[in-house]
């Protein structure tokens, strides 16, 4: 058996940088819509798209570029020290029974007049919500919809997120992956994490034999031929 070395595991912390941010057809309408802002055509915007397809990224180059404060569903109660000029409200379809609070925060972000972007998986009709006014004031707001990632977008990914981790690896190998996994760059990174360790305890390149192996053990991706 060939000896394997103790990988040394370093916290990796993907860059949410605009330079980093791939544009493609499966998310160039929802790019250009938040790169609008501010000339956006309400002061509210929902950013909607399925796990794995960006949205995190795009609201942080918002958030950025607003100076947001940046609230999730399940800190929505925090108090305000400051009065921001924007929010970036993530996972706002997984409100639950906080829905009074969103409600009550949204209120006080109209009150300063200042700017919201929710993130969620679907429109707000789709949420479940059940506070009436909660939902009519949701369905003010238009909605720009990621789709998931092209082949395209995923091989670059794949591409980018080796690259991030200074690993090498063949072109050949990242368009394997891109076609292979599951549409998702959450799935990806994952992906890439697991081959960066792999590497490191063989002391070997990433090969498309160590890529088949770890591709058998994701959901939703497809492993040999």
């Amino acid at each position: 058996m060939e000896p394997r070395q103790l990988p040394l595991v370093l916290p990796h912390s993907p860059s949410f940088a605009r330079d980093d941010f791939l544009v493609a057809p499966s998310n160039r309408d929802a790019f250009a819509a938040i790169d609008a802002w501010p000339n956006w055509p309400a002061r509210m915007f929902v950013l909607a798209g399925p796990e794995g397809s960006g949205k995190s990224h795009l609201a942080a180059l918002w958030a950025e570029k607003a100076a947001a404060m940046t609230f999730h569903a399940a800190n929505l109660g925090r108090s305000l020290a400051t009065e921001p000029s924007a929010f970036l409200i993530e996972d706002a379809d997984r409100v639950g029974e906080a829905e009074a609070l969103l409600f009550h925060l949204l209120n006080a972000a109209l009150e300063m007049k200042a700017s919201v972007l929710l993130t969620a998986r679907a429109a707000p009709d789709a949420w479940g919500v059940k506070l009436p006014d909660l939902l009519s004031r949701l369905r003010l707001a238009p909605v720009t919809r990621l789709e998931p990632p092209d082949l395209e977008l995923m091989e670059a990914v794949v591409l980018k997120l080796f690259s991030d981790r200074q690993l090498q690896v063949e072109p050949r190998i990242a368009s394997y992956i891109a076609m292979r996994i599951e549409r998702s760059l959450g799935t990806a990174g994952r992906l890439v994490e697991l081959l960066d360790r792999e590497a490191l305890a063989q002391g070997r390149r990433v090969s498309q034999i160590m890529a088949a192996k770890f591709l058998r053990q994701l959901p939703g991706s497809m492993g040999p031929p």
